[in-house]
């Protein structure tokens, strides 16, 4: 191998490409087949670095998701727990309000008439009762009158006609009543 020299007069090795050669094998060294076996060797896709690199990505992300799911259920736990306190507090509003109404004397008093049927002194007390003897409760009411479909009187001459029909014809007026029968009460069932 043949020595350069360089500006400064000192000794200059070989170009880069001579280095390259003196890296490759010794017995492979300026064959063309070594050349086109480099240049052609697939490198690995897969290397050891890669794997590791892998394993620390899964390792992450499996610890993450545990740890995101636990967080997600802490958030909807909270959430719970506000609506929660929300009805809690609504509850307490409600209840002292119900407190601040029975300590007013008027409203014991209503509260004594409608759910105990309890009067003032020198007050008389009526209960109604239905065809049974049965008193009737508070659901009972009666119907409001607005719902009840309204009936069409007839007409005053059509009264008129029908009195003259029954004086000229006698047989057809119908005979009153002697006694009035009180209609057939419905029998409670007993599946109720």
């Amino acid at each position: 191998m043949a020595t350069r020299r360089t500006p400064q007069g000192g000794p200059r090795r070989g170009s880069r490409r001579d280095q390259v050669q003196r890296n490759i094998r010794p017995g492979a060294r300026g064959t063309d087949r070594a050349r086109t076996a480099e240049a052609s060797a697939p490198r690995p896709r897969f290397t050891n670095r890669m794997a590791i690199l892998v394993v620390v990505i899964a390792v992450l992300v499996i610890s993450y998701a545990s740890s995101m799911r636990a967080y997600l259920q802490q958030r909807s736990h909270i959430s719970d727990l506000r609506a929660q306190i929300v009805s809690s507090e609504s509850d307490i509003k409600a209840l002292e309000r119900e407190k601040r109404r029975w300590a007013d004397t008027e409203y014991v008093e209503q509260q004594a008439r409608e759910r105990l049927g309890w009067v003032m002194p020198g007050e008389t007390s009526y209960q109604v009762i239905d065809r049974d003897g049965k008193p009737l409760e508070r659901a009972d009411e009666l119907t409001d009158p607005n719902t009840v479909a309204r009936s069409v009187p007839a007409p005053w001459w059509s009264k008129v006609y029908g009195s003259l029909e029954v004086a000229d014809h006698p047989k057809k007026a119908p005979t009153p009543a002697t006694r009035i029968t009180p209609s057939p009460t419905p029998t409670p069932d007993p599946g109720q």
